[in-house]
């Protein structure tokens, strides 16, 4: 029989869990610190009784994590997946982006493609009857508890540019359910000889889940389709919206100027201040 102290190798919680379900974010340095305080917030004001998880590497400095406990998270110290050497060399941010540039938008400084995997480590959360993940680079604009119910694997599709998309998942959310038994799939999956996931998570989970379901676009709008697909955008059926590429806190934002409304709405539920009634805002007028 598997111990808890098994299913939890790599894992160090810094308290129970209290809730059969979880929202769960992952951060790997402190500016996606910054980025969980915003969605943390943003998740408590909807009154679930769902548990807050952050898992966090060792990236992340004590101070950044600090202000997280004013939001009654559970922080899940993790270590990074036991991976080969060679699948590591693979992975790092140089070989990914030469092998599988992106071209659509611009990835930050502090992007680590291989901290992504860590994602997988929800799979041994088995205290957890299931889970939503979310991005911490994303903010929860109502109540969306109702994904709970949806099965695993459900993900919402990577449409920020063109309808045509729709075959493509992205892995900012997801709703899944905890079994290491699934872990050990997977990470026998991922590091395959010569295996190369060229979005990192975002490909292993659509290969490893090959008949997703689709969650609704708007329980993981990305924020391209502002200004790429308008006529999608409608504030009051939004779950979930999140930052994709360039992030909100960045001083040098080369979108700014066309996303200046939602960046001040991720700086409202950072701080607390001023954060409005999500039906009253305009919707993007197409151009």
């Amino acid at each position: 029989m598997t111990s808890i102290e098994d299913q939890l190798e790599g894992l160090r919680p810094s308290s129970p869990a209290a809730s059969n379900h979880a929202f769960v974010t992952l951060v790997t340095n402190d500016d996606y610190a910054l980025g969980a305080r915003a969605l943390a917030r943003s998740i408590r004001l909807t009154k679930t009784s769902a548990d807050i998880v952050v898992l966090h590497t060792g990236g992340v400095s004590a101070e950044a994590l600090a202000p997280l406990s004013a939001f009654d998270c559970r922080l899940v110290e993790t270590d990074l997946l036991p991976l080969s050497h060679a699948f590591n060399e693979r992975h790092t941010r140089r070989n990914v982006h030469d092998k599988a540039p992106f071209t659509k938008g611009r990835k930050p400084a502090f992007h680590s493609p291989l901290d992504n995997f860590c994602k997988l480590r929800l799979w041994q959360l088995t205290a957890y009857r299931r889970c939503v993940f979310i991005d911490a680079d994303a903010i929860v604009l109502k109540n969306i508890d109702r994904l709970f119910h949806y099965p695993e694997f459900s993900a919402a599709p990577n449409v920020y540019e063109s309808l045509a998309d729709f075959h493509r998942l992205n892995s900012g959310v997801f709703v899944a359910e905890p079994s290491t038994v699934t872990f050990a799939a997977m990470l026998d999956r991922l590091d395959a000889p010569d295996a190369f996931w060229p979005r990192t998570d975002q490909t292993f989970l659509q290969t490893f889940f090959p008949d997703w379901h689709g969650l609704p676009v708007t329980m993981n709008m990305l924020q391209y389709v502002w200004f790429n697909l308008p006529d999608l955008w409608d504030w009051s059926s939004i779950g979930v919206l999140h930052y994709q590429y360039e992030k909100p806190w960045e001083k040098d934002h080369p979108r700014a100027e066309q996303l200046q409304p939602l960046i001040d709405l991720w700086f409202a539920y950072l701080t607390g201040e001023g954060i409005p009634d999500i039906a009253t805002l305009a919707n993007p007028v197409p151009s």
